[in-house]
């Protein structure tokens, strides 16, 4: 059983090999990093017990399983953010008489620059159904899920400050996140709309 000791030095040791791995994977400073400390939480957190000579290959286990998870979220994630690129107002949200923020606004969907505008009325129409399509999917998501998914894919927010913002922990933002885009697709794509 590695002692706390062990633990310590082994994790100083194999931090900047860890970090270049991740670097080499991610091409991102910021998510190598992150990728790092997930991978040295879980393996003090999980392994803690661990005999010192199992921690080398538990722990390159755990690296190559959390860049696998952060290409697979970002896959998500970037399915999202090129839907809500067609679909987000560069010129703000509409909001009413009431200061209220009213959900996706189809009329919105023809702001922005020359690039962003639909070129026939074929196009116009596609975007205003998905913008229906995706609030009615966003509408039948619990509260946590909505709050989080819109804060993090609409508003760009990393999970920190969607934590923040939210009052919960990291982990339940990303459990969050998880199960609303799990329930969009499956929503939309019981409506006809491929991602």
């Amino acid at each position: 059983m590695a002692t706390p000791t062990e633990m310590t030095t082994f994790l100083a040791e194999v931090e900047r090999r860890a970090f270049k791995q991740a670097l080499y994977a991610t091409h991102d400073e910021d998510h190598a990093l992150d990728i790092v400390q997930d991978a040295m939480l879980k393996l003090a957190d999980r392994y803690a017990h661990a005999p010192a000579e199992e921690l080398p290959l538990l722990f390159q286990r755990i690296l190559q399983n959390t860049i696998r998870d952060h290409y697979r979220r970002s896959q998500v994630r970037n399915r999202w953010v090129s839907l809500f690129s067609l679909l987000r107002p560069s010129h703000g949200a509409h909001v009413d008489a009431d200061g209220e923020h009213d959900g996706l606004d189809p009329d919105e969907l023809l702001a922005g620059d020359a690039d962003s505008h639909p070129t026939t009325p074929e196009d116009w129409l596609a975007r205003k159904q998905l913008a229906e399509q995706l609030d009615a999917a966003l509408e039948n998501l619990p509260l946590r899920q909505r709050q989080a998914f819109l804060l993090r894919y609409w508003e760009g927010m990393d999970v920190a400050d969607t934590a923040a913002a939210m009052g919960c922990s990291q982990g339940s933002v990303k459990t969050h996140c998880s199960r609303a885009t799990h329930a969009l697709a499956a929503w939309l794509s019981r409506h006809g709309v491929t991602l």
